[in-house]
């Protein structure tokens, strides 16, 4: 009777090569594999060429209306004042909002289909499979804000040409204006992203950060207490003021500094990636 033996070379190649779950657990199949999801819903690209269109059109809309108010003896005095950048970032709340729902569908879709219980099956340790979610969306929601912004810089140039308001690019304004855009835009992403993954509902998360980053400040305005209008300033919307303006305005938060913006805006994605990420390691899928 013959015994079988097992094969020592096959034995150590198995032992000592990686699997399959090994490899992928490495951050690049991590990240590759968050890119084929976000990528592969059809909700993703409606959200990245609904942002690029209402941003494009929200803000060539502006530049028509200048030929009404050059109309009106009381609003024409105003254009010599204007700075072409903000007239080109007019559509960012219009970005902010879709780029936040985005954010929310990122996550609360696969808890809607009990998919992240396999994606954290596959990653038991969470915190990378999160930190590839966070950076797959900083990237995208930094590229389509950054293609909206070019966009509407050129589909207005030839009407603020006529008002002499084209943006210099030599002109640190313009920069900060652009460049702001695209900080605020992501930094909603990464809020939405947050908060999604901690209510883990879609039209929670939706509903609460749509209230936040768009609603409360139109609300909270009417209220004319000195302590309210100073909550009011620190909220997303009117904190973002400071970096898509380049004057005086009368946009409440328009009267922190730069730094104090960025950091405000800053806030608003770092805490809520943080708190999400310690709920993850804490709590069941």
């Amino acid at each position: 009777m013959s015994t079988l033996t097992a094969d020592p070379t096959a034995t150590t190649r198995a032992a000592t090569s990686p699997s399959t779950a090994e490899v992928n657990s490495t951050l690049a199949g991590i990240m590759r594999g968050e890119w084929i999801k976000l990528l592969s819903l059809r909700s993703t690209w409606w959200a990245l060429t609904s942002t690029a269109a209402l941003m494009t059109l929200a803000s060539l809309a502006y530049a028509m209306s200048l030929d009404t108010m050059a109309e009106d003896p009381v609003t024409a005095p105003g254009i010599e004042q204007m700075h072409g950048a903000e007239i080109v970032a007019s559509g960012f709340p219009f970005g902010m909002l879709i780029i936040a729902v985005m954010g929310a569908l990122s996550i609360t879709g696969e808890y809607s289909t009990g998919m992240i219980r396999s994606t954290f099956a596959a990653v038991p340790t969470r915190l990378p499979v999160f930190a590839a979610k966070a950076l797959t969306l900083v990237v995208l929601a930094a590229a389509v804000a950054l293609v909206s912004v070019i966009l509407s810089y050129l589909v207005t140039m030839a009407q603020l040409s006529q008002y002499d308001l084209v943006p210099a690019l030599a002109d640190p304004g313009t920069w900060r204006v652009l460049g702001g855009s695209v900080y605020c835009l992501t930094a909603a992403a990464l809020f939405s992203l947050g908060l999604g993954t901690l209510l883990r509902s879609t039209a929670a998360t939706v509903t609460v950060a749509l209230t936040v980053l768009l609603l409360l400040p139109g609300i909270l305005s009417f209220v004319t207490l000195d302590w309210v209008q100073t909550i009011v300033s620190y909220l997303p919307l009117p904190a973002s003021s400071t970096l898509l303006t380049t004057g005086t305005t009368d946009v409440p938060g328009a009267n922190l500094s730069t730094y104090t913006s960025l950091v405000v805006v800053a806030a608003y994605a770092v805490v809520p990636i943080v708190t999400a990420a310690v709920a993850l390691r804490r709590r069941d899928a």
